[in-house]
């Protein structure tokens, strides 16, 4: 069953704190920071817009620091850059790549935007360079022996950035020297009959608050951090030990895997499972570094004293119900300037959008006709972005007159939700009045 809450007040009024700001009562940064976090705001986002240019599915959405240039990546191996506030193309070029783009993302802090960062299921990492009069160069930074779904960035620094590949291995980046490093292989702790010798790896992010820890999460039960302070920086090391490990106790050895990842500003580490939820971990509660020890010991003792029959309730697991992940991997992210809500996109087309401190989904907006596998936040301002299994980006902004009510699901199976029922939330049949780039 889906678990929601009735709809409660928001902690500030969207159209209210408008009006303060016209009349001078509010500050344009505090409102803008307001504006983000308003809950009035959320359920009244709606498409504001179409970015049709791409010939083939578009996998990966990616915003630059300012948040003006959206960046997009598809099937069609192009990479296109969008002027998405009036919904024209900036530029567009082929990424290099031999297969589909499976992300494209600017490197931080870096001049004018110029420095873009691609992977693909050809198994490449590389670097777009923008250079005056709109031509665009690109080099291969290193290779993966299979699809490197994810790059992860170091916060604030423009040369380095890691990544890890469905061939299990992390490496590491310097643009300065051009060299990469590879720093290990991460491997499962229990071996079932559908592991492999490795872990292929789905997703990768570094925590904002110290860039030393480095997450990785994909065909295991476990989101394993890393302190890459451990690591021999000339590549000999082969084999890397996790300081943390991150599972639901009723999932592990019971998952399918793992397919999108990302910490909060305080740490918290969000943790999106195929054919399962979503899962908010507490910084202080993992599993430890080893947890084959753990487990070994609680096959030998009473469970029932062990960390494994404790509810993840009470350990302060938070849970996200509703959207489902079954067909490809998805994005899950943070919205608001506190991160205030957990944003995923799912296979029945549907963006979801859940409070982050009560897990109380507020909205399930239909974003495309199969699958969404992309989302996107605005850096400064109530904007997302969305692509998936067709060949555009949406804008999403608040412009309902209304904002959308939740609708009682205490009736409703997860299944139905996200495979029979088309009636929840916005109806995307009733969007083809929405134009596409002017």
């Amino acid at each position: 069953m889906v678990i929601l809450g009735k709809r409660q007040r928001s902690s500030g009024s969207g159209i209210l704190n408008l009006y303060q700001r016209e009349v001078g009562v509010l500050s344009p940064r505090n409102f803008s920071h307001r504006a983000r976090a308003s809950e009035d705001f959320v359920l009244r986002l709606g498409i504001d817009r179409k970015l049709n240019k791409h010939n083939g599915y578009v996998n990966t959405v990616s915003l630059n620091e300012n948040g003006n240039i959206l960046v997009s990546g598809s099937d069609d191996e192009m990479v296109i850059l969008w002027d998405w506030e009036v919904g024209t193309v900036r530029t567009s070029f082929h990424s290099g790549h031999k297969d589909i783009v499976l992300q494209a993302r600017f490197m931080p802090c870096t001049a004018h935007h110029q420095t873009i960062v691609t992977s693909a299921a050809d198994g490449e990492v590389r670097l777009a360079q923008l250079r005056e009069g709109g031509q665009v160069t690109t080099e291969l930074l290193a290779e993966h022996d299979d699809a490197v779904h994810k790059v992860a960035f170091e916060p604030q620094n423009p040369h380095v950035l890691y990544s890890g590949g469905e061939d299990g291995i992390v490496q590491h980046f310097d643009l300065r020297s051009k060299n990469s490093t590879k720093l290990f292989i991460c491997r499962p702790f229990r071996r079932r009959p559908t592991y492999t010798a490795f872990v292929k790896l789905m997703a990768i992010s570094i925590d904002p608050r110290n860039p030393n820890y480095l997450a990785v999460a994909g065909a295991h039960d476990y989101a394993l951090v890393y302190d890459i302070r451990k690591y021999e920086w000339d590549g000999s090391t082969n084999y890397g030990l996790p300081c943390e490990n991150f599972c639901p106790t009723h999932l592990i050895d019971h998952s399918d895997g793992i397919s999108g990842l990302c910490f909060s500003d305080s740490s918290e580490l969000l943790v999106s499972y195929m054919n399962e939820y979503i899962y908010l971990f507490p910084k202080v509660q993992g599993l430890g570094s080893n947890p084959a020890s753990l487990l070994s010991d609680c096959d030998s003792e009473d469970k029932s004293n062990s960390v494994l029959s404790t509810s993840n309730a009470s350990l302060g697991i938070k849970l996200y119900k509703g959207r489902w992940s079954e067909q490809t991997a998805k994005d899950v992210h943070f919205f608001g300037p506190y991160c205030d809500y957990v944003v995923s996109g799912s296979d029945c087309g549907r963006i979801f959008i859940w409070r982050k401190k009560d897990g109380v989904l507020l909205r399930a907006m239909k974003g495309d006709t199969h699958v969404v596998n992309s989302t996107v936040s605005h850096p400064h301002t109530t904007m997302l972005a969305s692509s998936g299994m067709e060949k555009d980006v949406k804008i999403w902004v608040p412009n309902t007159t209304q904002p959308f009510q939740l609708v009682d699901l205490e009736s409703y199976d997860v299944e139905d939700l996200a495979y029979d029922d088309d009636s929840y939330d916005t109806d995307f049949s009733d969007m083809a009045h929405f134009n596409n780039s002017p």
